[in-house]
């Protein structure tokens, strides 16, 4: 059975925060209405910025990984995000709480991973990850786990993908 790679999407796949007016190398610029964003019609539609080089990378990673979306944006990823990439429809986890309370300081995500990994193999990709959450996952995870976390500034590089290919290469 293939390691899941857990993808999330703000931070490593849209590079929310880099330079406002100036949209990083590689990117296109897309807008988007996901379900509740500013609840308000009239509101602007949210920026996002793609790079379509990283749908050819996921694909490749897919040899080695089941993808997987690990982000707020849930199934809506198969709609916004995963077309512009060239990606299929992917499964997603279906987050039982967002942005609620965190066990031991980790990220509000990191319990809902283990329980969606079941105790497989997993690499997770995110903006997010810290300390408290690889110690949290070394110690209550059977399988090996890699977590990465991507500079929400830069989104994924060349040796992130590298990496993550390297980390399944290896046997996980």
């Amino acid at each position: 059975m293939k390691p899941l790679l857990l993808i999330d999407v703000d931070g490593p796949l849209n590079p929310y925060a880099a330079k406002a007016q100036r949209r990083p190398e590689g990117y296109t610029t897309h807008r988007m209405r996901p379900t509740g964003w500013r609840e308000s019609e009239s509101a602007e539609p949210l920026r996002v910025w793609l790079n379509h080089d990283h749908g050819a990378e996921l694909l490749a990673l897919a040899e080695s990984y089941e993808l997987v979306w690990a982000t707020t944006w849930k199934d809506e990823a198969n709609d916004w995000i995963g077309p512009h990439l060239g990606l299929p429809r992917l499964p997603f986890i279906d987050w039982p709480q967002m942005h609620g309370r965190a066990p031991r300081g980790t990220f509000w995500k990191t319990q809902y991973v283990l329980e969606y990994a079941g105790g497989r193999e997993f690499a997770w990709i995110d903006d997010d990850i810290g300390d408290a959450d690889r110690e949290y996952v070394e110690t209550r995870h059977p399988a090996h786990a890699l977590l990465m976390r991507i500079d929400e500034r830069f989104g994924l590089l060349r040796e992130d993908f590298d990496a993550l290919a390297a980390w399944a290469g290896n046997g996980s």
